[in-house]
């Protein structure tokens, strides 16, 4: 059994040196719950679901297709902006679970992988494979299967990742 660090400031991240302590840090949900739902995006092909309550902000899906995925358009996911078959492909890269797709009522959001744990660098735990979070509430549509935690401990979706480790610096200069 391991401890990883979920506070941010541990001496011997990514593993727990006991700094929550005396730091005094809170592992509590702060999210007052209304990013954490799930919102469908219907196009002739293809429904995308996106919550946005539990983006890591890892940017797959804006980097690799702008035309479906841009934060600065309104509604900001176009599902007739490319073929499906791209679409899904991005969303198989999405680390965090907020998208998953839909084609013809059938929804397809896990994929079949070992299970394992990533230390992203600067940013999440990615973790894949269904292993078992026990004691989180999981948003609206989130797979069980692969998932981010937050490690910089300031989400406001704990356990998950929010993306807040963007707008705090965080930064982990040995993972």
């Amino acid at each position: 059994m391991i401890a990883l660090c979920r506070c941010g400031r541990s001496e011997t991240k990514p593993f727990c040196s006991g700094m929550h302590k005396q730091i005094g840090f809170s592992s509590a949900n702060l999210s007052d719950g209304s990013k954490n739902r799930r919102i469908d995006s219907v196009g002739a092909e293809i429904t995308v679901h996106d919550n946005r309550g539990i983006c890591s902000h890892a940017g797959f899906c804006t980097d690799n297709l702008r035309a479906v995925w841009n934060s600065k358009r309104t509604p900001w996911i176009d599902p007739n902006g490319a073929e499906a078959a791209e679409i899904m492909a991005v969303i198989r890269m999405c680390p965090s679970g907020a998208l998953s797709y839909s084609i013809d009522g059938d929804e397809l959001r896990d994929q079949e992988r070992p299970p394992a744990i990533f230390v992203s660098s600067d940013g999440p735990y990615y973790v894949t494979g269904g292993i078992a979070l026990v004691d989180a509430p999981f948003g609206e549509g989130a797979s069980r299967e692969h998932y981010a935690l937050c490690r910089c401990g300031g989400s406001e979706n704990k356990p998950f990742c929010d993306g807040t480790h963007w707008s705090i610096g965080f930064s982990d200069e040995k993972n």
